[in-house]
């Protein structure tokens, strides 16, 4: 098997275990066989992709599964090509469960895993990350903060591209949703990581992720499970949030991914970003001023607008990074993701 081939096969079943939409899977497949897809690569898909990688997950959907076992089989009888049995009976299989994930109906389980940057080298050794979530299954329906969103793929991707700035630092996330910058920090090994969020389903979302990804956690009263490294939930609401909530926190860094979005909240959002930037607030130890990255889609440039309007009378500076600064794509296999619209913030006190 040539190294291209290794690579296309990979993506494949990276896609498939973030559950991309099946006509990705269908481009990759296709792909991966040189332009049709080959006997080769349909024992592949039912090998590797609906294997062991598949069955070891606890939560599946089996509607997911069918989705595409009928797109792969419609795709290769259209093209007179031959359909492998074993095809056919992982289809005749799922055919028989019934629709959703099991016991979690509003909930669907991915593995986003990011590449190495020096992932096109060693195709072998190309995983850096595996993060295990569980997200929304619909994000229109009000569940946006279980979603999985551009800029949280997008900053977590920008911390695994640079652990030289989070390693061995104290990490602050306002708005955390799924946890996934969280388990990235974790990874790059952030001294202390505190993931916050205002409403209190995601919080249980985010600490059942931390449970997946083998993280120690903290919530609210709940007691700390030994760790050297300590991962936090915390319930955060903007408007209610005072100093006092943050004297124990003095973070070196301090991030969000697509925060700047109501317009009502912009006020109370960046007073929480002044509390935590504010280097005379944490005491008189000397020590490097704190500084946040916020990764956003501006959605509505008056929002935007008005968001950098407040941080500038809060004695904020804010400084678009995104076009000098390198971020692999960490996620090629990941049609559904567009980063082409993601800008990368970088917020700091200014000295008066």
């Amino acid at each position: 098997m040539d190294e291209s081939m290794s690579k296309q096969l990979l993506y494949l079943k990276l896609a498939f275990l973030a559950m991309e939409p099946s006509n990705c899977i269908l481009s990759l497949a296709i792909e991966a066989g040189g332009g049709c897809i080959t006997p080769q690569v349909q024992n592949y898909i039912v090998n590797e992709c609906l294997g062991d990688t598949m069955k070891k997950t606890t939560v599946k959907d089996p509607a997911y599964i069918k989705g595409i076992l009928k797109k792969i089989i419609a795709f290769v009888e259209s093209s007179s090509d031959s359909v492998v049995d074993c095809l056919y009976e992982e289809l005749a299989h799922y055919l028989t469960i019934g629709g959703g994930s099991p016991g979690n109906n509003n909930r669907i389980y991915r593995e986003i895993s990011f590449l190495s940057p020096d992932y096109g080298k060693d195709c072998s050794n190309s995983v850096n990350l595996v993060a295990s979530l569980l997200c929304s299954s619909n994000m229109l329906e009000g569940d946006t903060g279980c979603s999985l969103w551009p800029s949280s793929l997008f900053l977590s991707e920008f911390i695994l591209s640079y652990p030289e700035i989070f390693g061995n630092k104290s990490c602050f996330e306002v708005g955390s949703g799924v946890g996934l910058v969280g388990i990235a920090l974790s990874h790059v090994g952030a001294s202390k990581v505190t993931l916050t969020d205002g409403d209190l389903s995601s919080l249980a979302n985010m600490k059942a992720n931390l449970e997946l990804n083998k993280l120690c956690f903290n919530v609210a009263s709940d007691v700390a499970h030994p760790s050297a490294q300590k991962v936090e939930c915390k319930h955060l609401a903007w408007e209610l949030a005072t100093k006092a909530e943050f004297q124990d926190q003095q973070p070196d860094v301090v991030l969000g991914a697509d925060v700047i979005y109501n317009p009502e909240c912009i006020p109370h959002l960046v007073r929480v970003f002044s509390i935590m930037l504010e280097d005379e607030y944490f005491g008189e130890v000397k020590r490097e001023a704190p500084v946040a990255y916020i990764a956003i889609v501006i959605r509505n440039l008056d929002t935007f607008n008005y968001f950098l309007t407040v941080a500038c009378e809060s004695r904020l500076s804010v400084v678009d990074i995104t076009s000098n600064t390198e971020v692999p794509n960490l996620l090629p296999y990941m049609c559904s993701y567009d980063r082409s619209n993601v800008h990368l913030l970088r917020v700091s006190m200014v000295s008066e």
